[in-house]
C-alpha cells in the first residue's frame, strides 16, 4: 500500500450520530496526519447525539466539528477517495451500500448502540465511555498494523480479525 499520503477512512452506521461519530474523532485524533477520518449513515438522524461531547472534546475537537449526514456523500464526483470503510453498526453492515470510488477494503467493526441506553445520565455515559473504548481498541490495533509491508488480502483479513476480536484484549495485551 502507497503509505506516502494519508489514507482516508469512513465510518458507517445507520444515524450517524453516535457511534460512527465517535470513531470519527477517535480516528483524527490517533491517526493524525496518517489517516483522514469521516463518518456517516444509512438513514442520517441529522443531529449528533449530545452524550458524544465528552468524548469529541477529549479528542480535542467540538461538537459542532461533527454532522450527521448521508453516506451518499462520500460516493459522488469530489468526495474524498476511500480507502477504508468500517461499519461499527450491525444495521449499516447488512444493508446495500452504494458503489465506493476506489474499492476501499471493509470490514464490519460492530459495537452496541449507546443511545439505545436507557437510564441515569450516568448509566448512559458509561455505555457513551465504553462504546469509546471498543472503539479506541480496534482504531488502535488497526493504527498498529505495519500497511506497508501487508498485501492486500493480509490487510483485508487483518481487517477482519480486528473486528472480531478486540473486544476480547486491549491493544497492550
Amino acid at each position: 500500500m502507497d503509505t506516502s499520503k494519508p489514507f482516508n477512512v469512513l465510518f458507517l452506521c445507520t444515524g450517524n450520530s453516535a457511534r460512527s461519530v465517535i470513531a470519527e474523532a477517535l480516528m483524527n485524533k490517533e491517526g493524525a496526519g496518517r489517516f483522514n477520518a469521516y463518518s456517516a449513515g444509512s438513514m442520517p438522524t441529522g443531529r449528533v447525539n449530545p452524550h458524544v461531547r465528552p468524548i469529541v472534546e477529549t479528542c480535542g475537537f467540538q461538537l459542532s466539528d461533527f454532522r450527521s449526514k448521508s453516506w451518499e456523500e462520500f460516493a459522488t464526483p469530489g468526495a474524498p477517495p476511500l480507502d477504508f470503510i468500517f461499519t461499527v453498526c450491525d444495521n449499516a453492515a447488512g444493508e446495500v451500500c452504494p458503489i465506493w470510488p476506489g474499492q476501499p477494503m471493509t470490514a464490519h467493526w460492530g459495537v452496541p448502540d449507546p443511545a439505545a441506553v436507557e437510564g441515569s445520565e450516568a448509566q448512559i455515559g458509561v455505555a457513551f465511555s465504553e462504546t469509546a473504548r471498543l472503539l479506541g481498541n480496534r482504531i488502535r490495533l488497526f493504527l498498529s498494523l505495519p500497511f506497508a509491508s501487508l498485501d492486500k488480502m493480509s490487510l483485508q483479513s487483518k481487517l477482519r480479525e480486528i473486528g472480531e476480536r478486540a473486544d476480547q484484549a486491549s491493544p497492550a495485551e
